[in-house]
């Protein structure tokens, strides 16, 4: 295994999140040349690599720590007040870890017999096709936003629906395809988040995947690999993308109040802007909405997290709530930021100000499909009301039929 991680003590989680705030002013610095690169620097990863981040979810057996998402879900939090592109390539490259403690373990050796520190990239859309063949399957496809796949040595994990032979679906899986099966293609021009570098992937023609590298992205079940692996796949990955988001949301505030605090009026009263009632208001309540999120996300780790301890499974009921909770938090988020930059006023428009790059974030991060508040406050009100929950979401279409009727 690579000597650069392994020499690194396991922190205590206060220590983890102490070397993302230290990182906070260094990544604001460059977060507008990230923007402007359409990529984050190979510098900045290696940065996280030396903080032991790619860590914090990797299994053991592969010099990881194995520890708890909330764990994770609190750096990215610090991370992204610092740089957006930076911190979303942090919680896209760095969640694939927890996932190698769904896959066979021959999965994990294909990546990291030789180097631990390798990564992978990401697109889970089922926009591929599949088909099972002797030993494992057949993938094809394009597939859109693979964040950070500049980055990804390893390979991909993408995703596609297994269909029967009437096109009915199996199955949503996802497949962990090398480096050398895919091309990347430079199509990722977009009006924030520009610098993820989030470009699609193709496979060259069909690529085979080996049994062992496939997994079911929604066959909730029992593995012996750790409790740290007994959590839900979506909450895992949905709720890593909203404690990215909780971060944006705090950057802005961490701007508003340096950009507000020394300000005066230039029409209206003289004297400090911060003295207007309607700046500390906007603020107040900004700041409620993104504790709230954040608060919202520390209940869903600790309600799981009493449930995996224990070597169960998280409970459907709990699991309806727990989706919907975490998507909402990039609603509340944006609501907070959009509140702000209307107070900002018009110095908030300029491109050297920092916060139109925010704002900017703010928009197409509420907008990942992770943060669909509106679908999934409908599916928890049908789970209420007796109408049980759609499948390939919380399990497969035979699990879904079967909680019809569940009451609160």
């Amino acid at each position: 295994m690579n000597a650069l991680t392994d020499t690194l003590q396991e922190p205590t989680v206060a220590e983890l999140v102490e070397r993302a705030r230290a990182m906070i002013p260094a990544l604001r610095a460059t977060a507008a040349d990230v923007e402007k690169a359409r990529s984050v620097p190979k510098e900045t990863i290696e940065a996280f690599k030396q903080a032991g981040f790619f860590k914090i979810l990797q299994p053991r057996r592969w010099g990881g720590w194995e520890m708890n998402p909330a764990v994770f879900s609190k750096v990215l939090m610090e991370l992204g007040r610092g740089c957006p592109s930076s911190a979303w390539n942090m919680m896209i490259l760095g969640v694939h870890q927890w996932e190698f403690g769904l896959f066979d373990e021959r999965a994990a050796h294909d990546m990291w017999a030789d180097d631990n520190t390798v990564l992978v990239a990401s697109s889970y859309a089922p926009f591929g096709k599949c088909r099972p063949v002797d030993g494992g399957w057949m993938l094809s496809g394009e597939w859109k936003t693979s964040s950070g796949c500049d980055h990804a040595q390893g390979g991909a994990i993408l995703g596609a629906f297994w269909l029967d032979d009437e096109g009915n679906r199996r199955d949503y899986r996802s497949f962990l395809v090398s480096r050398s099966d895919y091309e990347i293609i430079d199509d990722w021009h977009v009006v924030g988040l520009a610098g993820t570098g989030s470009k699609s992937v193709r496979i060259k023609g069909e690529a085979f995947i080996p049994d062992y590298r496939s997994h079911s992205i929604v066959d909730y079940r029992k593995t012996e690999r750790g409790t740290a692996y007994l959590h839900p796949f979506n909450q895992v990955f949905y709720s890593a993308v909203s404690s990215v988001i909780v971060g944006y949301a705090r950057g802005m505030i961490d701007l508003y109040i340096e950009q507000m605090a020394p300000r005066q009026n230039i029409v209206g009263p003289a004297g400090a802007a911060a003295q207007n009632p309607y700046v500390k208001d906007k603020l107040g309540n900004a700041m409620l909405l993104v504790r709230s999120a954040q608060a919202r996300l520390a209940q869903v780790f600790a309600e799981a997290q009493a449930h995996v301890e224990r070597g169960e499974l998280v409970p459907l009921h709990d699991r309806v709530f727990h989706f919907l909770e975490i998507q909402r938090c990039g609603k509340d988020c944006l609501d907070a930021s959009t509140m702000l930059w209307k107070k900002l006023s018009a110095r908030a428009i300029w491109l050297n100000n920092p916060v139109q790059l925010w704002m900017r974030t703010m928009l197409v991060a509420a907008n990942h499909i992770t943060q669909n508040e509106d679908d999934n406050a409908g599916v928890l009100g049908g789970y209420l009301l007796g109408q049980g929950v759609p499948p390939f979401i919380y399990g497969l279409p035979e699990e879904a039929a079967a909680c019809a009727g569940a009451q609160a």
